[in-house]
């Protein structure tokens, strides 16, 4: 099974989630700066989540650059995936609405984490789909960058309860890190190109048949 419609289908999902978000921001009635100033909060919340998505939707993106086909267990686990990624618009306006208090922000935290490890469950269904040579397995090796993220959110929730301000600066720190492009999929395919033609990868296209010679085996 290619992966071309789960990827149209996780792209509409993106964007749609986006959609969802900005339409909870409320335009205040004055038209005066002052008017402006109790609208941070979800001003703030809401440039966080989009930030989110779209770390995730150019990760996905990058990921299923190197992937081939898809099996029922990764089109569950992409569901998986897009299911929280679907709650953010709702912990965005909760938090934002509240002042990022203790339980939205605690709350904000739990689903950025849920996500979190759909994304490495989704990663490691594809890892065990098409090998452990693969060029996504040699990308994402130990992949220190995914379960420092899962640590900081941990570590975030927790704070909300004590100081929701720290809690939400760990969710920044975690977008900080992932918001410079990951480059280790884009380094293994460059590898892969200077090692030249002889060398056979994923991304080698299918031989023609000979002149007379079947195309089928």
């Amino acid at each position: 099974m290619k992966t071309n419609r789960l990827e149209a289908f996780s792209d509409g999902v993106i964007a749609i989630i986006i959609t969802i978000m900005v339409l909870e921001l409320r335009a205040p009635h004055e038209p005066t700066a002052a008017a402006l100033k109790p609208l941070a909060p979800q001003v703030l919340s809401y440039a966080l989540s989009f930030i989110y998505l779209g770390i995730y939707w150019n990760n996905h993106h990058h990921m299923f650059q190197v992937s081939h086909r898809v099996s029922g267990g990764v089109l569950w686990s992409n569901l998986h995936l897009l299911f929280w990624l679907s709650l953010i618009p709702f912990t965005t306006a909760w938090a934002g609405e509240n002042h990022f208090q203790a339980m939205p922000t605690a709350l904000y935290g739990a689903v950025l984490l849920m996500s979190a490890i759909a994304y490495a469950i989704l990663v490691r269904m594809l890892i065990g789909l098409h090998g452990k040579d693969s060029i996504l397995a040699r990308a994402v090796g130990d992949d220190r960058k995914g379960w420092t993220s899962i640590a900081f959110y941990v570590i975030g929730i927790a704070l909300s309860f004590w100081r929701p301000w720290a809690g939400s600066a760990a969710y920044v720190i975690v977008a900080m890190i992932w918001l410079i492009p990951d480059r280790r999929i884009e380094n293994v395919i460059r590898d892969e190109q200077r090692a030249g033609p002889s060398t056979e990868t994923e991304f080698a296209a299918p031989r023609a048949p000979a002149h007379g010679e079947s195309r089928t085996a």
